[in-house]
């Protein structure tokens, strides 16, 4: 049976045009930078009683904004269609869609009964005339139905990229309020793509670099209301929270979570300079990682757990380097002209994302653990702080615009530096942290 495939790089797009072989699979073929989007028919889902009829609407708009958000496939209108569905269960008339150049085809049904939602969904190899695997259908309530769309969206994107899904996904991140000379900040949550955003905290203090843990449940943030810097670790779902022990007098920031989500690691500022301690979340238990008079911060856990990348000026100017977990030797990875800051480890572990400056730019990019094969994503007057993907292959950061009424906004960027796009957010937004797939 032929499917629909899409042959990836691990690291560079090449430019691709879609080819069917007489005897093999739909293959988009990459060859030098540019993509050629995969094509997809995405009719109205069927709504199977009155009450699902505007919510049969939502769900397919958002199920193809998110397909096409990606960069990597593009929707083809209603208008272009030659005929419509007549139904779920029909059969598909594949020389129709064939006709409009459809690739893929995605269908749906949705009931509601009780304030519970029942969606069927299918995907169709147009070039084939084939569905692919077995269509599925996912329960919850009306309320959720914006997650009901990511996770058809997740099914589709991975049936067809064979990689692993990433739109049924949270981001935390600061929303910033008023002019410059007064902004407010707030600790907010949004979904992947900008919507449903809610507030966690108020905005009675400043507020930075909100990080979720692995399992998405809390939040660990530093916050500015005691004068100082001080870490919290705030619940999700209770929006309690609770001040981290970290030392008497001292400043603590930039803090992580490691990847069992039971310890935390953090910068800890004395007399001037700053070190990476590690503290039990439980216990409490603290333990010194670096000993040095240099600036050490921005640590982030490589994903076994083993490593930690961060940012230090022992060299004579902001470098990235890597160490083991539990402290020892660091060896610097970043070799480049400029300064680099805010490292953080992929999701696959394979490559470290980084904010680099230099003539008077901020960019974001990326390079293997090991300091090679860097690659810039992004470049403005100020980019910074960037964030991956559950998957690995979208990183989200802040732009600011500069001036006096210049206010950041959050973007993302294909690992390739292919589809900059900015977040639809009704507010000024930084710090921007992606968490995991939700359950």
């Amino acid at each position: 049976m032929r499917v629909l495939a899409i042959l990836l790089s691990a690291l560079l797009w090449l430019p691709m045009t879609a080819a069917m072989a007489q005897n093999g699979p739909l293959r988009i073929e990459i060859t030098e930078g540019v993509v050629e989007p995969l094509t997809f028919a995405i009719p109205t889902f069927e709504a199977e009683d009155q009450g699902a009829a505007q919510l049969a609407g939502q769900l397919s708009r958002v199920v193809a904004a998110d397909l096409s958000g990606t960069g990597l496939f593009r929707e083809i209108p209603s208008t272009s269609f030659i005929a419509q569905r007549a139904s779920f269960a029909a059969p598909v008339r594949f020389p129709d869609w064939r006709a409009i150049n459809a690739q893929a085809m995605i269908t749906g049904a949705v009931s509601t009964a009780g304030g519970r939602l029942t969606v069927k969904f299918r995907i169709y190899d147009i070039f084939s005339g084939s569905e692919l695997g077995q269509g599925q259908q996912l329960v919850g309530t009306e309320a959720g139905w914006r997650r009901m769309a990511h996770k058809i969206a997740d099914q589709v994107y991975s049936r067809i990229t064979g990689e692993a899904p990433y739109f049924d996904s949270r981001v935390v991140f600061v929303s910033e309020t008023g002019p410059k000379s007064d902004r407010k900040r707030r600790i907010a949550i949004m979904d992947y793509d900008g919507a449903n955003t809610q507030f966690l905290t108020d905005s009675n203090a400043i507020v930075l670099a909100p990080r979720f843990s692995p399992t998405g449940d809390r939040i660990l943030y530093t916050s500015y209301e005691t004068g100082f810097p001080q870490i919290y670790v705030l619940d999700v779902a209770s929006v309690r929270r609770r001040s981290l022990e970290t030392g008497d007098g001292s400043m603590s920031f930039a803090p992580r979570f490691a990847p069992d989500g039971q310890t935390a690691v953090y910068s800890l500022e004395r007399g001037g300079n700053s070190d990476l301690y590690t503290v039990n979340l439980n216990t409490g238990a603290r333990t010194r990682l670096t000993n040095a008079p240099s600036i050490e911060t921005a640590p982030s856990y490589s994903p076994d757990g083993r490593q930690i990348v961060f940012e230090s000026d022992r060299s004579g100017t902001q470098q990235l380097y890597v160490m083991p977990a539990g402290g020892g030797e660091a060896r610097r990875i970043s070799f480049g002209d400029g300064r680099y800051s805010t490292p953080v480890w992929s999701p696959r572990g394979d490559l470290i994302a980084f904010t680099k400056q230099t003539k008077g730019r901020f960019a974001i990019g990326v390079m293997r653990v090991d300091g090679s094969e860097e690659r810039l994503l992004s470049a403005s007057p100020l980019d910074e702080g960037p964030t991956w993907s559950p998957n690995g292959r979208v990183i989200m950061f802040t732009r600011e615009t500069l001036g006096e009424n210049g206010a950041p906004a959050i973007y993302s960027v294909d690992i390739t530096g292919r589809n900059l796009q900015r977040v639809d957010l009704p507010t000024a937004a930084s710090d921007p942290a992606w968490g995991p797939l939700q359950p």
